[in-house]
This record gives C-alpha cells, sequence and structure tokens, in this order.
C-alpha cells in the first residue's frame, strides 16, 4: 500500500505527439495535474518554432515513424497525448482515412503497444469530427481494447465550455486496466455533452457564454473617415477588402462583438474567406439585417485574438519570422485548451 502511495506521488511522465504550437501542453498546465512532459513530436519546423520559442524546449523534429519499441522506453512515459493529422478525415478531404499516408504514422504508434517493456497507462487522442466514424477509429479501438484499455469518447466544442467559439471536436481518452474513470458508467460510449467531467446542464452553459468582445484585442468602431485611430491602426491590415466582399458576401460568417458565437477558424482563414472562419463587423448598426456589408466595415480576427477564442494564455506568442499567414495556418490546426484541460483532469482523476 506504501508502495502504491508513492508512485502516486510521482509526476505522470508524458509524451505528446504531434504537438504543434503547444495547446496540449498548455491543456495539461491548466489541467493542474501532476505530470511531466518528457518529450514533444512534431514533424513542422515552423510549428517547432513557435513550441520552442514560448517552452523553451525543442520537440523531437524526425518522423514518428521511425521510433522503435526501445526508443519509446526509454523515455518511461506513462500517458500518451496524441492529436493526429486530420486531413484523412475531413469533409473538405478526400476521406482516404487509414488509406490516407498521414494516417500511418497515429497506428503505427498505437501498434507499438504491445511491443513495449513500459506501454502507456493511459492516452489521449483529439481529431476532427468525422474520424469517430472512420476505419482508423475503429482499428484504433480494437488495438485498445486488445491491450487492455477502457474507453470514454467525447465529441464536445468550445461552446459547451462558455467561450463563444463553435469549434465541435472528437476526443478518446483511454486507461489501461486495472486504471478506471471516475464515471465507469460511460465507458465503451461516445458522448455529446460534457456531463460526465463537471457540467450537468449543457444548455445552460451554452446561454452562459461570454461576448466575443471579451477576447478581442480592440473593441472600438472604425471613425467617420473610415480609419482606426492612430491606437488601432496596426488593424488596418486586417481590414476586408471591398471586392471579397462585393464578390464573397453572401457566404461570409459574419459576427459582432456582442455576438455570442463564431464559426471555427481554419488554415487558410486570411488567405480565403469563404467558410474559413467568421468575420467581425466593426461597427455596429442599428438594424443589422439591413445594413449593407461595407457599412459593417468588416475586418479579419487578429491572431491574438484566435488564440484568445483558442483558451491560449496572455504569454502565448508567435516568434517575429512567423508571418501573418502562417500564423493562422497554425493556429487552424491548433486545439481549444478550455475543452481540452478539464478533459486531461478528468482523465487523470482516479476511480471513485
Amino acid at each position: 500500500m506504501e508502495e502504491q502511495d508513492l508512485l502516486k506521488e510521482q509526476p505522470w511522465r508524458l509524451l505528446e505527439f504531434y504537438s504543434g504550437i503547444g495547446g496540449m501542453r498548455y491543456s495539461a498546465i491548466k489541467a493542474g495535474v501532476n505530470a511531466k512532459m518528457v518529450e514533444a513530436f512534431d514533424i513542422n519546423d515552423l510549428a517547432n518554432d513557435v513550441y520552442e520559442h514560448n517552452f523553451g524546449h525543442r520537440p523531437f523534429q524526425g518522423n514518428i515513424q521511425t521510433l522503435t519499441p526501445a526508443d519509446l522506453d526509454r523515455y518511461k512515459a506513462n500517458v500518451w497525448l496524441l492529436s493526429p493529422p486530420c486531413q484523412p478525415y475531413t469533409r473538405q478531404g478526400l476521406q482516404k482515412q487509414s488509406a490516407d499516408a498521414r494516417a500511418f504514422s497515429f497506428l503505427q504508434i498505437l501498434e507499438i503497444i504491445p511491443q513495449l517493456m513500459l506501454p502507456p497507462s493511459m492516452l489521449f487522442v483529439e481529431n476532427v469530427v468525422g474520424f469517430e466514424t472512420s476505419d482508423t477509429h475503429q482499428k484504433m479501438i480494437q488495438i485498445l481494447k486488445e491491450n487492455q484499455f477502457v474507453t470514454q469518447e467525447f465529441i464536445l466544442s468550445p461552446l459547451q465550455f462558455g467561450i463563444p467559439y463553435s469549434r465541435p471536436r472528437y476526443f478518446c481518452l483511454a486507461k489501461r486496466k486495472p486504471l478506471s474513470f471516475y464515471n465507469p458508467e460511460f465507458n465503451g460510449q461516445l458522448l455529446y455533452e460534457p456531463k460526465p467531467l463537471f457540467v450537468e446542464n449543457d444548455n445552460e452553459m451554452l446561454q452562459t457564454c461570454l461576448p466575443i468582445e471579451s477576447f478581442l484585442e480592440f473593441v472600438n468602431s472604425k471613425g467617420k473617415n473610415g480609419t482606426f485611430s492612430d491606437e488601432e491602426d496596426s488593424l488596418n491590415k486586417y481590414l476586408v477588402p471591398s471586392n471579397l466582399i462585393e464578390r464573397w458576401g453572401s457566404a461570409m460568417d459574419i459576427v459582432y462583438p456582442d455576438s455570442k458565437r463564431c464559426c471555427c477558424f481554419t488554415k487558410s482563414y486570411y488567405r480565403y474567406v469563404k467558410g474559413t472562419g467568421s468575420l467581425l463587423a466593426t461597427i455596429m448598426p442599428i438594424t443589422r439585417d439591413k445594413t449593407s456589408l461595407e457599412e459593417l466595415c468588416l475586418r479579419y480576427f487578429t491572431p491574438r485574438e484566435v488564440s484568445n477564442l483558442h483558451s491560449f494564455p496572455k504569454e502565448f506568442e508567435f516568434p517575429e519570422h512567423v508571418t501573418l499567414r502562417q500564423s493562422y495556418a497554425l493556429l487552424g490546426n491548433s486545439l481549444s485548451v478550455a475543452v481540452v484541460a478539464p478533459l486531461l483532469h478528468y482523465l487523470f482523476s482516479e476511480s471513485s
């Protein structure tokens, strides 16, 4: 019994696969779990620049498929956090699922588990909605079951956690026996609300969403001369050109500072306006449905504002050499800390 208590006092050792710009690590920090990030892995050089800039550690930048059982055993990690490429499962993609080369590394990592001397005790997987119906998902669940894991799955959005941001994502939480979940009655289920975590009524949570203005760098409207004040002059580069408004106006998702919902920002935001994320009206019209789009002085959300909606901490920043478009692309592949943090807290909670 004393030995078990000693093990509980030791920090969990985490491996962060497909680490991106650090959303998973920020989530683990916010979750307040007793854990140490042993290593992170990502093949994207620019994402690793951002990760290193904010955490002072550069992720392993080799191909994950080259990792051997001996390599992973050397880390002595008991928790794996994985956010594999989503392109094989997106609606806009070819939906090749496990036949897509970008899915190979994820399946290979899972297939290594039975070969390990020190297999992980817990896994956390994040991906796009659609992954749950893929053959990759079927293979993942099969491998986990064969290796004595129990799972609980979720599809959740920041909207359910008080953030005015519609970004539903799939999550799989897995624990290897004899570990068990705090609410084992949800084992083997796919849930669409955060009830097992801490929220009793999903609808009430949605009603408490903060307005978008709480996440903005600048809230003030443009002046009568059509430009921002000196203080906000840097925002002029975020204005949506009139030719784009004329061509794509009917397809734009337009929100206001007092709105309590905006659409998911994709990696193509700022490059394209159709289906890549919401645009902000900088002038509040008296009658919204009778105001021309030109009069709204539309602008893009800034990278800092997108980071805020992803619930990244205020100290998060991009290195100076990362361009504006690159910042949006990196954020488009990131996750919501507001959603992942409570999921991780729940994953690390002991069984009741």
